[in-house]
């Protein structure tokens, strides 16, 4: 199996599925309205809360699936693993997806403030998502299973296939039946079951064939005992991440009127772009600082890690900065729809700063996962966690979404600022100065005057989509120059490139 065709294809597949997603959403908006669009984000707010009981046995599964086909470890033994794993995943499945099945009438009744859609139709579109949830989170084993096995170009296809068949295909369906919370979750219940089926059976042809069936006794737990450690260190980092990113989500589903939620989850996934853009950093960076320190580079471990903030730096304050800027053209060259556009723009505007500073403040881990200790990453979101969820609730009250967001930008700030500095100062001292004026402050400060200069004398309110698209496209090309120009890094490849082109001058004279 290709390395390099597994990445390509993951690559590619992960590409597709966010694109699809991103670009579908106005049509949902469109055809659905607010209030119906709210429960979508309702649904995918729902499967993330629900990642939490996954008790990082996905990731495990994968880990012992790659030691059984490298052969390091005996077909019984992997064998009984996966069975105790699949009897642990069914019953949470039934429990979990059971209890979201039972408390629906509540959670429509005293929980979701909805305006126009009967009561009815919302307890049975929340049944219907606890079923689909349970079913699709029980796939996250069998997928651990093939993803283990690097069978990654299948996954891939699957994925692509998957992702088709829930976001485009379900217009076929409320094509026929009509543009409706029950259609379009009749729907995803449907593609989670094929989905669970394809999988299963995919993993099913992956397993061990054993001689004698009474080797894969699948009433026997003991052996997962030695793999706690690694699941619930996992699992614990992963619950973090959850609170940290969900938690207004889920405050702000009790709160605000259920179409107000659904511009909410529309602004939230719009800011959320800058973090799918930086992502990526993350998967080429963290091996190659953890090998680096395996082999006790020091000084490369601290020129790579320069490079890659200042390239997050340049990316994310010039997205932040332009979505701050434009954000009113962005949203109504999205959705072609001017109340949603003036609606959503200041809740953009908050987040995107707030993801902006999140890129950012994710550098100290890499350092901490490179030495094999995630101590104050932990410490740090959990105290983030801690403020985070009262202060959330306390402003959503107050303000809504905005308020919401605010403590977004807020709590990112005071990590970025404090925290941040703080693990520079244990694990590397001297560094955080010099890293912060580098590689943040010499980027923002004069994208952020672009910023207020653009605002000031070319903010524009679009009459038409393709004048959006012009306005964010010059607002973003200026404020990704000026931070390309403020990093030392594009400076300095721009005198090689001049110095190159005169030396070729001078070669060919």
């Amino acid at each position: 199996m290709s390395l390099k065709l597994n990445v390509a294809a993951n690559y590619g597949s992960q590409i597709y599925t966010t694109l699809i997603g991103i670009i579908l959403v106005p049509l949902y908006l469109q055809r659905m309205g607010p209030e119906s669009f709210g429960l979508v984000g309702f649904f995918s707010m729902l499967q993330a809360w629900f990642s939490i009981l996954d008790l990082g046995l996905t990731p495990t599964i994968a880990r012992e699936s790659a030691r059984y086909f490298g052969g390091a470890l005996p077909p019984q033994d992997y064998r009984r693993l996966c069975g105790v794993l699949s009897t642990i995943f069914a019953a949470v499945a039934l429990v979990g997806g059971g209890l979201l099945v039972a408390i629906a009438p509540v959670v429509a009744s005293d929980w979701l403030h909805l305006n126009n859609l009967p009561t009815s139709d919302v307890v049975f579109s929340l049944q219907i998502m606890g079923l689909t949830v349970a079913m699709r989170w029980m796939g996250g084993l069998y997928r651990g299973i093939v993803s283990g096995a690097e069978r990654l170009t299948w996954l891939s296809s699957f994925n692509a296939l998957i992702a088709t068949l829930r976001f485009a295909a379900v217009f076929v369906s409320m094509g026929v039946w009509g543009y409706t919370p029950m259609v379009f979750f009749m729907h995803q219940l449907v593609v989670a079951a094929l989905e669970l089926g394809m999988l299963y059976l995919k993993s099913a042809r992956l397993l061990p064939r054993l001689k004698y069936p009474e080797q894969s006794n699948s009433s026997s737990f003991s052996m997962l005992a030695p793999l706690l450690k690694f699941s619930l260190t996992i699992a614990f980092t992963s619950s973090v991440w959850v609170f940290v990113t969900q938690s207004d989500k889920l405050v702000l589903s009790g709160i605000l009127p259920l179409s107000e939620y659904g511009l909410f989850t529309l602004a939230v996934m719009v800011s959320g772009g800058i973090t799918i853009v930086t992502g990526p950093v993350s998967t080429v960076l963290l091996p190659r600082l953890a090998r680096l320190y395996a082999e006790g580079n020091h000084d490369e471990i601290i020129r790579l890690y320069n490079v890659f903030a200042q390239l997050v730096g340049v990316i994310s304050i010039s997205l932040a900065t332009t979505f701050v800027c434009g954000a009113e053209s962005l949203l109504f060259a999205w959705t072609g729809d001017q109340y949603v556009s003036s609606a959503a723009a200041p809740v953009v505007r908050l987040y995107a700063v707030g993801n902006g500073m999140l890129a950012l403040g994710a550098f100290p881990f890499y350092l901490q996962y490179a030495r094999g200790n995630l101590r104050y990453h932990l410490i740090g979101n959990v105290v983030l966690t801690v403020l985070l969820i009262p202060s959330i609730m306390l402003a959503a009250f107050l303000a809504g979404g905005e308020g919401a967001g605010w403590v977004w930008v807020g709590m990112n700030i005071i990590y970025l600022f404090g925290w941040v500095a703080y693990i520079h100062g244990k694990l590397e001292p001297g560094l955080h100065v010099k890293w912060l004026c580098r590689n943040v402050l010499a980027i923002l400060l004069p994208t952020a005057l672009m910023g207020i200069l653009l605002s000031t004398y070319f903010d524009v309110a679009p009459v038409s989509r393709w004048q959006a698209v012009v306005h964010i496209s010059f607002v973003f090309f200026a404020c990704a120059i000026t931070a390309f120009l403020a990093s030392s890094d594009g400076r300095n490849r721009l005198l090689r490139c001049r110095l190159s082109v005169r030396k070729d001058r001078e070669k060919s004279a």
